[in-house]
């Protein structure tokens, strides 16, 4: 049989590019030769697309460049002569004819927000994760957590603001509400970018004009104790979720630094050490939520489990990071017995039997009873 053509997208243009090459170096490196023809598809920080050898409508890097820069674990290369603007109807053309399935590794804005998704149902071409609705619902946590709570899940108490209400974010205000220490977060960001935890007045203006650098709506959120637990989902109609794991956080907080750079910042406790009804406990919610949200494919949902065992649904994450080495979607995998290479090989199943799915319900869908 012919070997399945996979699109793997990655970079973008939102402050997450680098650790989504990191993702996408991974999930190359994972993917069974035997099974998949691999098209590269890098984005660059402007917006510019680079294929791989098998898009050859485009003049494009090879993908054996790509995958070297990819090896090299570092951000796109710069722009060349023979990188060209890709136009819609360009891309249509070659995405469509060059992969049967994409594997969008983009995170954050432009990628995980339901923009690529969107582009691929134009296109008519199957592709991993969450839909339109799922991942745009994902991507601002305001969103997330008002359903969230209408469905009687747990949340971390917050207040939202957008840009055109900065002047009204009063400190004493979001102290009698949220107490005195607060983490204020830009809405629509992921990787704790622009993330800062708040104990005084002067840090807090301070974070709120951060967190409006990166977008035009935040939140301000209290500061919940508990442990930082995560656990993975995987499924369409049918979703399962992985065995939590922990992140013992080491510094302040769990911050872009702490994740990626500070080989000290954290500690990942695969499987968490939980007693097992909490365990059942932070299954089932994760489930739930997946579902509330219009999730499919994956998502990693984060929790705050107190000492009480009380378990609050802190975000959800559509595209979660995919590094084999230290990424927690893949980890809590791997520990609730799906290897890595296997975990893959389910995604892929998991588009195609959606877009198999979705097709048959738009074929039908001129007929009249």
């Amino acid at each position: 049989m012919r070997k399945i053509r996979v699109g793997v997208f990655f970079g973008g243009r939102s402050s997450e590019h680098e650790i989504s090459v990191r993702s996408a170096k991974s999930v190359v490196k994972g993917l069974d030769k035997s099974k998949y023809d691999i098209v590269l598809v890098g984005i660059d920080k402007s917006g510019r697309f680079f294929f791989g050898e098998k898009a050859i409508a485009l003049n494009m890097p090879s993908a054996s460049q790509m995958l070297a820069d990819l090896e090299k674990a570092k951000a796109l290369p710069a722009l060349s002569e023979n990188a060209v603007a890709a136009l819609p109807e360009k891309i249509d053309d070659s995405v469509s004819k060059a992969v049967d399935v994409v594997f969008p590794i983009l995170h954050g804005p432009y990628g995980e927000d339901g923009t690529i998704q969107g582009l691929m149902r134009l296109f008519d071409v199957p592709f991993v994760g969450a839909g339109v609705l799922g991942s745009a619902i994902g991507m601002d946590k305001d969103v997330t957590k008002r359903l969230l709570k209408e469905a009687g899940v747990p949340i971390v108490k917050y207040l939202a603001f957008h840009r055109c209400e900065s002047k009204n974010i009063n400190y004493d205000d979001v102290v009698a509400k949220l107490g005195e220490t607060v983490f204020v977060k830009p809405a629509n960001l992921g990787s704790s970018v622009g993330i800062n935890k708040v104990k005084s007045r002067d840090e807090f203006q301070k974070a709120v004009e951060k967190a409006f650098l990166y977008d035009n709506k935040i939140l301000i959120e209290e500061f919940a104790k508990g442990r930082e637990i995560e656990c993975s989902v995987l499924g369409n109609e049918y979703p399962k979720a992985s065995l939590p794991g922990e992140i013992v956080v080491k510094r302040d907080f769990y911050s872009y630094s702490a994740k990626y750079l500070d080989d000290d910042g954290a500690d990942l406790k695969i499987p968490a050490d939980l007693p097992k009804e909490v365990v059942k406990k932070v299954q089932e919610l994760a489930v739930k939520a997946f579902k509330i949200l219009c999730c499919e494919g994956m998502a990693r949902v984060d929790f705050f489990v107190n000492d009480d065992s009380s378990a609050l649904v802190n975000e959800i994450n559509t595209i979660p990071g995919f590094t084999e080495e230290i990424s927690m979607y893949p980890k809590l995998w791997e520990a609730s017995g799906l290897p890595y290479d296997e975990l893959l090989d389910k995604l892929i199943m998991l588009a195609i039997d959606r877009y198999n799915r979705d097709k048959a319900l738009n074929a039908n869908s001129g007929l009249e009873n």
